[in-house]
């Protein structure tokens, strides 16, 4: 069966390929052939996730929500129907769960590092180098604030506007649209302080 039909088989074949490259890079570096300290799980999950969950946060900002807007206006097109119909509902599935598996992976990694509690105590809690904790702490509330964000108020006010939860007006419905749109853009802008001191967890700050 070819891989580049099927969306599953794409993520094994991807998977399938870091594997046997990890393989061979630990064999040409002298580390055991399935070595998880020279190459992370833990952190490759961590970043896949948050790629994902971070390119699906742009996408709704710089993409779909300018061209639904452009579709609202335009009353010779198709309308926007299709997005939300087709598109929304599994990309809002991808970064929601993302979200979770970027969190979890994260969250879990720091804690086989011994730098959980170094982090989210901003380098001032714990056995680890301060500035470590004070750097990738940062990074790491910012990153809580955004899943909270989608969880507890873009998800619950996107139900409504899918019609999964009932709204007693046009006025709530246009309410929710309006606390998504502000809360994705509250989001993306967080993302990238966030992603800059993930980044400068070991290497530091350097402009």
């Amino acid at each position: 069966m070819n891989p580049l039909n099927s969306i599953p088989l794409v993520w094994l074949a991807g998977v399938a390929l870091a594997v046997v490259l990890a393989v061979l890079v630990n064999l040409a570096t002298g580390a055991a052939p399935l070595s998880v300290e020279a190459m992370p799980l833990l952190r490759w999950v961590h970043v896949v996730a948050g790629i994902l969950w971070v390119g699906l946060l742009y996408y709704f900002n710089f993409v779909q929500m300018p061209a639904v807007a452009a579709a609202s206006a335009d009353q010779s097109g198709p309308g926007p129907a299709a997005i939300g119909r087709y598109v929304l509902p599994r990309a809002l599935s991808w970064f929601r769960w993302a979200s979770v598996v970027t969190w979890v992976a994260g969250a879990a990694y720091l804690i086989g590092a011994g730098e959980l509690v170094n982090a989210f105590s901003l380098g001032l809690i714990g056995a680890g180098d301060p500035y470590y904790g004070l750097r990738m702490g940062v990074g790491v509330w910012l990153g809580t604030v955004l899943l909270l964000n989608v969880w507890l108020v873009i998800w619950p006010n996107q139900k409504k506007v899918l019609g999964l939860v009932a709204v007693t007006s046009e006025a709530d419905l246009a309410k929710a649209k309006r606390i998504i749109a502000i809360t994705a853009r509250i989001n993306a802008i967080l993302s990238l302080p966030m992603l800059l001191f993930m980044v400068a967890g070991r290497h530091g700050l350097a402009f």
